[in-house]
C-alpha cells in the first residue's frame, strides 16, 4: 500500500467506535476520521440500569474526546448531510466536505412513529441521553406529584418495552399505574421461551398491566387512542414510552444504494453495500444476509460488537488488494434486564434468572465497553460497587 489512504467512519455506536478504534489499532499510515455529532459514546444495553441507577454515567455514555484521546482517530463533532458515491465525498451540517478512499455507514435507529398522529410530538423514545433524560424527569414529577389512578403507558412489548416496564414499576413503587401494549399476541415475539416465561413473571409480580391486540391510532399530552376488538378506547396517560420500533435514517447517498425494511442498506456478507467496492456498513444501518435464515441479521448490539473487527479487517484488506471476509454472526444468547438487581439469560443452552444473572449481565456489557482504559475502570469501578468487603 502506498501513501496515506482516509477512511471515514460515519457514526459512534459500538459498531463504528470499535471500528475506528480498530483501524488506527492495526494500520497507523491509514487516517481515521470518526463522524458523530454527540460528545459520548453510549451503550445502550445497558441505558436501563443508567435509568434506574444502578450504574453511573460515566461508565455508560463515556465521553468521546476521552476514548479517542491519543489513539489515532480523529473526531469531527458533525452530522453528514450528503454522500456522493461516485466522486467519494461526503458533506456535513458546517459545510465541510470530506474525501474518502474507504466509508464505513454505522448510523444508529431513530424512533419508528408508522404515521400515527402524535407519536413524534408527544411520546418518549430510549435510545439517546436526551430520551434518558426527558423520562428521568416525568419519572421525578410523578414521584413527587402523587394523584390517584396515575398511568404510564409502554408501547410495544418487545425486549426495550419488557426492560422499561419492569425498571419504571421498580422506581415508582406502586405509584402510577403502568401499562404495556402490545400490538401482537404475546411478549417478546423473537426471545427464548425460558426468558419469555421470566419476563411474563417479573412483569405480573410488579403489577404491570399488560395489554396485546391493542393497536395505537394517536398519541396525546394526556391521552392514548386505540383500537381494541374493533373498538375505540380513550387511555389517560401522564406519559407515553415508545419502544414499538426503529427505523433507520442514514445520510442520504448519490445515487442511491438498495435498502432493505426499515430502510436498512442493503450489504453482501463481506459488509460492502451491494455494488460498491469502498462503501461499508454494520449496526443497526446494515441489512447484512444471514445465510441460515432468509432475513438480514437482527439490528442488535450483539451482531454490531461482532461486526466490527470483521469490517475492520476488510477495509484494510480491500485497501491492500487482498481477499476479504465474509461476516458469520454468531449467536451467543439473550440477556434481558428484568427489574432492579433482576435478569434473566439464555445462552447456548445455558438458563438463569434472578440477581447473580443481573450482575453477570452488568459484567459481560461493560467488559464489551470499546477502549481497554475505559473497559477497565468501568469494570473496577463496577467491582468496587458489587463486592465491597
Amino acid at each position: 500500500m502506498v501513501g496515506q489512504f482516509r477512511v471515514v467512519v460515519v457514526g459512534g455506536g459500538f459498531a463504528g467506535l470499535t471500528t475506528a478504534l480498530a483501524l488506527a489499532h492495526k494500520r497507523s499510515s491509514v487516517s481515521v476520521v470518526l463522524v458523530e455529532p454527540r460528545g459520548h459514546f453510549l451503550f445502550t444495553p445497558l441505558l436501563y440500569e443508567l435509568l434506574s441507577g444502578e450504574l453511573q454515567a460515566w461508565q455508560v455514555a463515556p465521553r468521546l474526546d476521552h476514548l479517542l484521546a491519543g489513539r489515532g482517530v480523529a473526531w469531527l463533532q458533525d452530522r453528514v448531510t450528503s454522500i456522493n458515491r461516485q466522486t467519494r465525498c461526503l458533506t456535513t451540517g458546517s459545510g465541510r466536505a470530506l474525501s474518502f478512499d474507504r466509508l464505513v455507514l454505522a448510523c444508529g435507529g431513530v424512533l419508528q412513529s408508522f404515521g400515527i398522529a402524535g407519536v413524534t410530538d408527544h411520546a418518549i423514545g430510549f435510545r439517546t441521553m436526551a430520551d434518558l433524560q426527558r423520562l428521568q424527569h416525568l419519572v421525578q414529577w410523578l414521584q413527587t406529584h402523587t394523584r390517584p389512578l396515575q398511568r404510564l403507558a409502554i408501547v410495544g412489548a418487545g425486549a426495550s418495552g419488557v426492560e422499561l416496564a419492569c425498571k419504571l414499576a421498580d422506581l415508582l413503587a406502586g405509584k402510577v399505574l403502568i401499562e404495556l401494549i402490545e400490538q401482537g399476541d404475546r411478549i417478546l415475539p423473537a426471545s427464548r421461551e425460558f426468558n419469555r416465561q421470566q419476563a411474563l413473571a417479573a412483569l405480573q409480580q410488579r403489577d404491570v398491566l399488560l395489554r396485546c391486540r391493542c393497536r395505537v391510532q394517536g398519541v396525546a399530552a394526556d391521552h392514548l387512542t386505540l383500537l381494541v376488538q374493533g373498538q375505540t378506547e380513550t387511555l389517560p396517560c401522564a406519559g407515553v414510552i415508545w419502544t414499538a420500533g426503529l427505523v433507520v435514517a442514514p445520510p442520504p447517498l448519490l445515487p442511491s444504494p438498495p435498502v432493505g425494511p426499515q430502510g436498512r442498506l442493503i450489504c453482501q456478507a463481506d459488509l460492502r453495500l451491494v455494488g460498491e467496492e469502498g462503501i461499508f456498513a454494520a449496526g443497526d444501518v446494515a441489512a447484512a444476509p444471514d445465510k441460515r435464515r432468509q432475513h438480514p441479521l437482527p439490528a442488535t448490539a450483539q451482531v454490531a460488537m461482532q461486526q466490527a473487527p470483521v469490517l475492520a479487517h476488510n477495509i484494510l484488506a480491500s485497501l491492500d488488494g487482498e481477499p476479504l471476509q465474509d461476516f458469520h454472526w454468531h449467536d451467543l444468547g439473550e440477556m434481558l434486564s428484568l427489574g432492579r438487581g433482576h435478569a434473566a439469560i439464555t445462552a447456548k443452552g445455558f438458563t438463569m434468572a434472578g440477581p447473580t444473572a443481573a450482575k453477570l449481565r452488568e459484567a459481560v456489557y461493560l467488559v464489551r465497553m470499546p477502549g481497554a482504559g475505559h473497559r477497565l475502570a468501568a469494570a473496577a469501578g463496577w467491582l468496587g460497587e458489587h463486592f465491597r468487603p
